[in-house]
C-alpha cells in the first residue's frame, strides 16, 4: 500500500510522495496513480467547493470525519490536505492502534507544537473500529486543538462514533465516483502511467467497468491493470465487456487483492436472504466472518433487510434482526457467529415481502413532486382559544370511544382522499391486514 496501516510522522512537504517513485512497479496501479496534489484529485467536488474549500483558502482546517464506501478517496483526501497546508501528519490504524498509541501520539504532537504554529493533523483510519475508550482518549487533544483530528470510517458515524468527538468534528459524505469521473480516472491512467503507457490501449465500451468497480477508484484501477496486463496482444489491447467480464472471473483473486469485496460478499448475503436460501446466506455469512468482517455492520444489514424485504409479511423478523443486533454486542466473538446464524436463517427461511419498503417511497416520491396539501381542520392541533376559535380540532371523533375503537372519518388531504400508498402484498400475514382494513373502510 502507499500508505502505512501502523503508526508513522510524515512532514506534509510530498517528500512521502516522493520517495515512493523507486518502487512503482511493484505497486498496484491504483497506489500509483493517487493525486500528488489537491488540484488533481477527482470527485467530490461538493466537499471541496463547499465548507471544506472555503476553510482551505483561509489555511484553516477543522477537525473531520470521512465517511463513504471504500475507493472514494478517503485516505488520499486526508494526506492531500495535510500537504496542501504544510502540516505534520500523524497516522493511526484503528485495526492495529490502542490507547496507548494515540496518547503516544498526542504526547508527539504536544511536543512538536512551537508558539502560534498550526496544530499537526491526526490521521485515524477505519475509526469507527476504535472502542469508547479509545476515542475517550482522543477527547482532550481535540477540544484543546492539540491535534487535528481527521477520521475516516465506511461506516455511519453517528452509530460508530461517540457523540462528544462527533460534535468536535465535521462530517463529511463521501460519494461513489460519477461514470464522468471514473472515465478521466481511466484516460489519466493510459496516459500517465509509466506502466500503462507501454501499451496500446483503446477502451471501446465502458460498461463492465463501470458496474464492475460500482464507484470505487481503486476497483476501477486494478481492474483497469488485471485487463491490460492480461490481454495485451503485442502491446495492444481493445477493451470490451466481454473481455473485461472474462478476464475479471478468471482472475478474480487477483481483481480483488486487499479485501475490496467487501461490498460484493454482503451484497451476495443480503440477495441470498432476500431470495430464501438459508445454505448460501450461511455460505456467504460465513465467508464474511472467516474474512474478519465488523459482525455489528452484518447485523446491522439484517435489519434493514427485515425492514425492507420481511416487512409485514412476518413483522417478528424486525424484532429478531434488532435482538441479534443488541445480542453480538453483549457477547462478541467467537460466539456471536451463532446468534448471526440463527438471525440468518429465521430471515432466510421467512416468508417476504416489501410492501411497507413500495409504501414510503411511493408517499415520497408523491411528496417531492407535488404541492404541500393542507392539514385537514378536524386533525390540526389547537393548544390556543384563537386556534379553537378556527376550528383547528373540531370535529374530531376519538377512535376509542367507538365500537372496535374505529371510527369512519378521513385522515388525508381532501384532494388525496383515494389515494393508497400501501398496498397489502398477497402472504397469510398482509391478507389479514387486507381484510381487517377493508371491513374499516368498506364505505
Amino acid at each position: 500500500m502507499l500508505f502505512p496501516n501502523t503508526l508513522s510522522l510524515i512532514i506534509a512537504n510530498n517528500s512521502y510522495f516522493c520517495s515512493m517513485e523507486n518502487t512503482i512497479h511493484n505497486r498496484p496501479l491504483a497506489d500509483r496513480m493517487r493525486p500528488l496534489k489537491l488540484s488533481d484529485y477527482k470527485g467530490q467536488s461538493h466537499i471541496l467547493q463547499g465548507a471544506l474549500g472555503k476553510s482551505l483558502d483561509k489555511a484553516m482546517l477543522p477537525s473531520l470525519i470521512l465517511w463513504g464506501p471504500p475507493g472514494t478517496g478517503k485516505t488520499t483526501l486526508a494526506y492531500l490536505l495535510a500537504s496542501h497546508l504544510n502540516r505534520t501528519m500523524y497516522v493511526l490504524n484503528a485495526i492495529s492502534s490502542g490507547v496507548k498509541d494515540v496518547r503516544e501520539t498526542i504526547e508527539k504532537a504536544e511536543k512538536q507544537r512551537f508558539f502560534n504554529a498550526a496544530a499537526p493533523i491526526l490521521f485515524i483510519d477505519e475509526i469507527h473500529r476504535f472502542n469508547k475508550g479509545q476515542q475517550d482518549s482522543l477527547l482532550h487533544a481535540v477540544e484543546k486543538g492539540i491535534v487535528t483530528l481527521i477520521g475516516a470510517t465506511t461506516e455511519n458515524p453517528s452509530f460508530e462514533v461517540i457523540a462528544p468527538l462527533l460534535s468536535r468534528c465535521q462530517v463529511y459524505v463521501l460519494n461513489h465516483l460519477s461514470e464522468p469521473e471514473m472515465k478521466e480516472i481511466l484516460h489519466r491512467a493510459l496516459e500517465q502511467d509509466s506502466v500503462l503507457k507501454e501499451f496500446t490501449v483503446n477502451i471501446a465500451e465502458y460498461e463492465a467497468l463501470f458496474q464492475l468497480s460500482g464507484g470505487d477508484a481503486r476497483k476501477l484501477l486494478n481492474t483497469l491493470e488485471l485487463i491490460v496486463l492480461s490481454a495485451s496482444i503485442n502491446g495492444h489491447i481493445e477493451i470490451t465487456n466481454q473481455n473485461v467480464l472474462e478476464i475479471v472471473q478468471k482472475n478474480i483473486a487477483l481483481y480483488d487483492k486487499g479485501g475490496e469485496q467487501h461490498y460484493d460478499v454482503i451484497s451476495a448475503f443480503i440477495k441470498s436472504v432476500r431470495g430464501s436460501d438459508p445454505n448460501a446466506s450461511i455460505y456467504w455469512l460465513a465467508r464474511m466472518l472467516d474474512g474478519g468482517e465488523d459482525i455489528k455492520f452484518i447485523a446491522r444489514r439484517l435489519i434493514i433487510l427485515a425492514a425492507e424485504d420481511i416487512g409485514l409479511a412476518n413483522p417478528n423478523a424486525l424484532l429478531i434482526a434488532q435482538s441479534c443486533f443488541n445480542a453480538i454486542q453483549v457477547i462478541g466473538m467467537p460466539e456471536a457467529r451463532i446468534i448471526l446464524s440463527e438471525a440468518t436463517i429465521y430471515l432466510a427461511t421467512s416468508q417476504k415481502g416489501n410492501s411497507a419498503y413500495l409504501a414510503i417511497d411511493k408517499a415520497l416520491e408523491y411528496c417531492r413532486n407535488n404541492k404541500a396539501h393542507p392539514i385537514p381542520l378536524h386533525l390540526r392541533n389547537a393548544p390556543t382559544q384563537l386556534m379553537k376559535n378556527l376550528n383547528y380540532g373540531a370535529q374530531y371523533k376519538y377512535p376509542h370511544d367507538h365500537q372496535g375503537n374505529f371510527v369512519y372519518q378521513y385522515y388525508l388531504p381532501d384532494d388525496l382522499k383515494d389515494m393508497k400508498f400501501y398496498l397489502p402484498q398477497d402472504n397469510p400475514k398482509e391478507r389479514e391486514i387486507d381484510i381487517r382494513m377493508k371491513s374499516f373502510w368498506k364505505k
